[in-house]
């Protein structure tokens, strides 16, 4: 009897990736929890406090990670992907992936001196016309409206700290009053 999804072990597949990535995410796991301890608590008693989440996130995470490697243990592997759409004689396109790491280091670079929402609509602007986006500046409109929609909700409503720049310095006071 077979379980949909898992395929018995063949005598000629390696286990050496399931055990990588089981080992990598197992990994992540504890460095969450580590990270979390490592959060300070707010002075007020909260019931939910700022380590719930990454304990929630860890848990997750370090469970999967026991679990398939008891499965890779007692030798189910999961199916290998066919990859009917997938040319696997194709060549890595190093410089699309050179421009998306690029776009990524300068969104970083970029947070603190033009704020989040314009770093943000650089990131995706960038990685849209990277990947062949015919129209970039619709792409890089979209990452505005994005990048001010996540800076209103998560920066201004839930009071976290994500850089206005100077463009939008305007806009923090406001959010301020929104929060009470």
């Amino acid at each position: 009897m077979s379980t949909p999804g898992i395929a018995p072990v063949d005598a000629s597949r390696s286990k050496v990736g399931e055990y990588i990535f089981a080992g990598l995410a197992l990994a992540l796991g504890v460095f969450v929890f580590v990270g979390a301890f490592a959060i300070r608590l707010p002075a007020t008693g909260t019931q939910v406090g700022p380590r719930v989440f990454p304990f929630l996130v860890g848990t997750i995470l370090v469970v999967s990670a026991v679990m398939v490697i008891v499965g890779i243990v007692r030798g189910r592997l999961a199916e290998q992907d066919e990859g009917e759409d997938i040319d696997s004689h194709s060549q890595t396109d190093w410089i699309t992936l050179a421009k998306i790491v690029g776009f990524g280091i300068a969104h970083i670079a970029l947070i603190e001196i033009i704020g989040w929402p314009f770093a943000a609509a650089v990131l995706f602007g960038g990685v849209a016309w990277s990947l062949g986006a015919k129209r970039w500046w619709v792409a890089l409109l979209v990452g505005l409206a994005m990048g001010l929609v996540v800076y209103v909700l998560f920066g201004g409503l839930l009071g976290l700290s994500l850089p206005s720049g100077p463009a939008l310095a305007w806009l923090d006071p406001i959010l301020r009053t929104l929060r009470g």
